[in-house]
């Protein structure tokens, strides 16, 4: 990340990997080496994923629940009442758990909510079974820190699947490493809730847990409303495969999407020395995530449009938490600060 002003970036938790500590610098040729009006280059992937090593649990876990996903094809998995928890349950789980919880809130402390609410927006990152909030947390604050450049877990200069999803699959001495992983994602790792978490794969079976209750409702409903127990078990079985495993298949993928597609297409409305882009696709199937150039200028802003039509509908929840009393301290981007600066001064805003 590269910002005009060097003192923004004092205590950003994507920068510091800890409040309270200084800023490290960046290396200036590599940042020269991609600045503004470049096009999108080619480089290999990170020295610490060499030599390829397949990490099994990924790559089975991440196979496997797309060929579940697949399931929504049958006829028996299809009901309307699991399209209707799909589509709701990428809002709940995709943009409250990932967009709000994990990514504004956890990574870049854009925001401040209460403690219980921070742990209901964790859980609902958790059940979209994209790994545990702290090392959700270490890792993007490593593809800030050297954004498009070798070190940067998963950038698609390295090669568009890569980028998109490749890197899951291969093991780096930096992910696994715990010095690596203690070091990004300390604040976190100092509560006890995050921390417990992290013992046994305990946010594993918090996704196994929401899966459960999704499978038992419908199991439920059906029951209730036809007294068949098999018309209960086909509601379950499509609850389970709608609501949870082909929503979850779609939040990966919207979200790898913001790490693939918002590299390399796009516009960019700030020099910030990489190759993030605005990319309006992916802004609008992410609620707000692809306006990523925006969000790699200003990282610790709660709000990634910052244009009138640049949509962020994370944005708009957070700014109904804030006026009904459960946000506070909110970052907004720099002009904004400054239109409200300008409004509460009685002058009309630039």
């Amino acid at each position: 990340m590269n910002v005009s002003n060097p003192t923004d970036r004092i205590g950003d938790p994507a920068d510091e990997f800890d409040p309270r500590a200084a800023t490290p610098a960046r290396a200036p040729a590599a940042r020269r080496a991609n600045a503004p009006g470049a096009g999108p280059r080619t480089m290999s992937r990170p020295p610490a994923s060499e030599p390829v090593r397949i990490y099994w649990n990924y790559a089975i876990s991440v196979t496997l629940v797309h060929g579940l996903a697949l399931l929504v094809l049958l006829p028996y998995c299809f009901s309307w009442s699991g399209v209707v928890l799909c589509v709701l349950g990428l809002y709940v789980f995709g943009t409250l758990g990932i967009n709000l919880g994990y990514h504004r809130l956890l990574t870049h402390g854009g925001l401040k909510v209460p403690a219980g609410l921070e742990y209901a927006l964790a859980v609902l990152g958790m059940c979209c079974l994209e790994d545990s909030p702290a090392r959700w947390v270490a890792m993007h604050r490593m593809h800030h820190r050297d954004s498009d450049e070798v070190n940067d877990p998963h950038s698609p200069l390295a090669g568009f699947l890569w980028g998109h999803m490749g890197w899951l699959f291969v093991k780096s001495r930096d992910h696994d490493a715990v010095r690596h992983f203690e070091r990004y994602a300390r604040d976190l790792l100092r509560n006890p809730f995050y921390l417990r978490l992290e013992r046994r794969l305990n946010w594993l079976w918090v996704y196994a847990a929401h899966a459960a209750v999704f499978f038992v409702a419908g199991l439920a409903w059906g029951l209730a409303a036809t007294g068949d127990p098999r018309r209960g078990l086909q509601c379950g079985v499509s609850l389970l495969v709608w609501g949870v495993v082909f929503r979850t298949v779609l939040v990966w993928h919207i979200t790898w999407s913001v790490n693939s597609l918002s590299h390399l297409w796009g516009y960019q409305s700030y020099g910030t020395g990489d190759q993030s882009r605005n990319n309006w696709f992916v802004a609008l199937v992410s609620n707000g995530e692809g306006w990523h150039n925006n969000h790699h200028y200003h990282p610790r802003s709660a709000a990634h449009g910052h244009r009138w039509w640049e949509l962020d509908v994370t944005w708009m929840t957070i700014l109904f938490l804030e006026q009904v009393g459960l946000a506070k301290d909110v970052v907004r981007p720099r002009r904004l600060q400054h239109n409200r600066l300008l409004s509460r001064a009685g002058r009309e805003p630039w």
